[in-house]
């Protein structure tokens, strides 16, 4: 175990990092925290705890990538013998025997550069907000082409790749992973438990600015590599223009068409009735996609409906990094969660 260290990040996560760092202190592991100008106290928290303290110079753009590539400057500092280190997000909780099980893994596999487990929602049943974290964690066991925040890395291969790119506000780890694999590394999603989150998500506005920062990580990361040979971030970049942009501006066209130009209301708004259908389509593709997942009838029929829905936020942070790029403004990061008290009914793994 002392050769795995530990980078903790967060920003006003309060007793949720209590019980992040409660789930790694006393392990036999270097611990570090990483704080992005919290006001609740959290730095406090870290630092009663005994874990490492590093504190983000707020006079410089932050974001979770620089957020993590400073805490792990900081752990090869104090623990230069680390040769896991296992990122974590500040509201999430590691769950037991996953450190030893993801370093063992990568002992005995030196092609991996990171394994990664299941992250579970802790209050799935919370908001169907949360439901809807549950339901994206649960990604196919096996090869996979990205991590999520929560992973371990092969110390060496993550400096090998030059570490996060500090300009990625979001999509920062599918960014690296991409990196890592054009070096010949294998990321591998493990059968096993790795982490509780706390989404905290409960308004529909939050799910909104989730999905605006997700349609900034694919505009950003299909400007940064769309050019490979695997086309990074370049269908799913193309597929929320049509649908969340093109499609309902080509609708509201025809509905307005009628009032302008002589054309007969029936043909132009039959068009819009057209196009409108092609949503359900869209829905029942991406339903069926979910079953052949594993997923219940119920949560493929939920997570469909966000998948199309979720194409109009999508497109306006791809339209918000289009414009920032092309006004030459240094991108801020996007934030969704609000600081506040925990659900009272908890998940048990």
């Amino acid at each position: 175990m002392k050769t795995i260290g530990i980078v903790a990040i967060g920003r006003n996560e309060g007793e949720r990092l209590r019980r992040c760092l409660e789930s790694v202190i006393g392990a036999s592991v270097t611990v570090v925290y990483v704080d992005s100008g919290s006001t609740d106290g959290s730095v406090a928290i870290a630092r009663e705890m005994g874990a490492q303290i590093v504190e983000l110079d707020m006079a410089r753009p932050f974001s979770a990538a620089r957020a993590r590539n400073e805490g792990f400057q900081h752990l090869i500092q104090v623990a230069p013998d680390t040769e896991f280190v296992q990122f974590v997000d500040g509201d999430c909780e590691i769950v037991a025997n996953w450190l030893r099980t993801a370093a063992d893994e990568l002992t005995a596999h030196p092609e991996y550069a990171v394994v990664c487990g299941r992250r579970r929602e802790r209050f799935p049943d919370a908001s169907i907000y949360n439901k809807l974290c549950d339901i994206e964690w649960n990604t196919p066991v096996g090869e996979a082409k990205a991590c999520g925040g929560d992973s371990m890395m092969r110390v060496k291969a993550f400096k090998e790749a030059g570490g996060f790119d500090a300009s990625v506000i979001a999509g920062e780890e599918p960014e690296l992973c991409f990196r890592l694999r054009e070096k010949g590394w294998k990321i591998m999603r493990l059968d096993a438990d790795m982490t509780l989150h706390d989404a905290a998500m409960t308004r529909f506005g939050q799910w909104w600015k989730r999905n605006v920062r997700g349609g900034h990580a694919y505009a950003q990361g299909a400007h940064m590599h769309g050019s490979s040979q695997s086309k990074y971030n370049v269908r799913q970049t193309i597929s929320n223009w049509v649908w969340g942009l093109a499609l309902p501006l080509l609708i509201v066209i025809c509905l307005g068409l009628p009032l302008f130009i002589v054309i007969p209301a029936f043909f132009t708004r039959g068009i819009s009735l057209l196009l409108l259908a092609m949503y359900p389509l869209l829905a029942a593709r991406v339903r069926g996609h979910g079953r052949r997942r594993g997923m219940s009838n119920t949560d493929a029929r939920t997570w469909a409906i966000f998948i199309v829905l979720g194409k109009i936020p999508m497109a306006l942070g791809q339209l918000k990094f289009t414009v920032s790029r092309l006004f030459g403004r240094t991108p801020q990061i996007i934030e969704y969660k609000h600081p506040s008290p925990p659900p009272t009914t908890a998940v048990h793994v």
